[in-house]
């Protein structure tokens, strides 16, 4: 027979991804297992179902944090995009496909849409099939308002919903061209690998150089790729490609491997569509050691300026 800390641990992977889609935190997804940790651990009566107790308990845990940071989020310096993450603990090989799009910055961004329930029953019924009955007891709802709340959260998601390529191999394949045309400043090449309506967001939170604005357009966006990102390789940053969040992506590191920003790319039809920057460094902690960025922002100016 299993002991509790064994059910846990089992369990682990799939608590911390439901946190993560709902609270687009990676500290604030693990302190929520962590809780649900000490509230099963901590139960006087018998356990039927670990997975629905945990379960449960992390969701209604998020939630609690959820309605909290909402606050938090309306006063955030700038766009505010989800943590990276660079692993999703929970595998399931027949709907890897679907995980991974779930987990993508552009849904957990629409996600952010949704009322704290909503998400919560989104979550639990459309990204990890639970069937209705689970969904009721975690968010304690009845089934009849569950079911209502999975309708109007589906209605909210369709519009916008991301849709990426199918052929997982084309897309990588893409996003290596991307990278290598970003290595060599090559503006035709960049240009050419764009979608004509593509957007360039960073989230920095104020605690690091961000544009001023979204850039938009593939003209606008590849000259500034090409004529910023040379730069950063003149001063020893590499450049990491890494799956972000499900998609293509990369880590820029400085001279000493510390982070300095990750690059989620939203791929369709043999375009790149987004490229999300994330160089707040209270974001990228778990990540590794952060870069200083505003030293390296110097640094750029200062090879600029040699370069002219």
């Amino acid at each position: 027979m299993k002991t509790r800390a064994e059910e846990f641990q089992e369990l682990r992977p799939l608590l911390f991804s439901i946190a993560y889609r709902l609270l687009g935190s990676v500290g604030e997804a693990e302190d929520a297992v962590q809780e649900a940790w000490l509230r099963f651990a901590g139960s006087a009566t018998e356990v039927r179902s670990p997975k629905a107790f945990l379960s449960a308990a992390v969701t209604r845990i998020s939630i609690d944090v959820l309605r909290s940071a909402r606050v938090r989020r309306e006063e955030y310096v700038g766009p505010w995009f989800p943590e990276p993450l660079l692993t999703d603990p929970y595998e399931d090989p027949v709907r890897s496909a679907e995980l991974a799009d779930s987990v993508s910055m552009a849904a957990l961004l629409l996600l952010e849409r949704l009322s704290p329930l909503e998400r919560a029953v989104f979550v639990l019924r459309e990204v990890f099939d639970f069937g209705f009955p689970e969904v009721a007891s975690a968010v304690g709802r009845s089934e009849a308002a569950c079911r209502q709340l999975a309708v109007r959260a589906r209605r909210h998601m369709a519009d916008g919903r991301p849709r990426f390529e199918a052929d997982r191999r084309e897309r990588v394949e893409l996003a290596a061209r991307f990278f290598e045309a970003l290595h060599e400043g090559d503006l035709a090449g960049l240009q050419d690998l764009l979608a004509a309506d593509v957007s360039l967001v960073s989230d920095a939170g104020g605690k690091a150089p961000q544009l001023a604005r979204a850039v938009l357009g593939a003209p606008n966006v590849a000259r500034l790729l090409a004529a910023v990102i040379p730069l950063l390789f003149r001063i020893e940053v590499t450049c990491e490609q890494h799956e972000v969040n499900g998609q293509p992506g990369a880590i820029f590191r400085d001279r000493h491997g510390k982070v300095l920003q990750t690059f989620a790319l939203d791929i369709l039809d043999g375009r790149v569509q987004a490229i999300r920057l994330v160089l707040n460094p209270e974001k990228l902690g778990h990540v590794g050691p952060v870069a200083d960025a505003w030293a390296l922002a110097e640094e750029v100016k200062q090879a600029r300026r040699t370069a002219e």
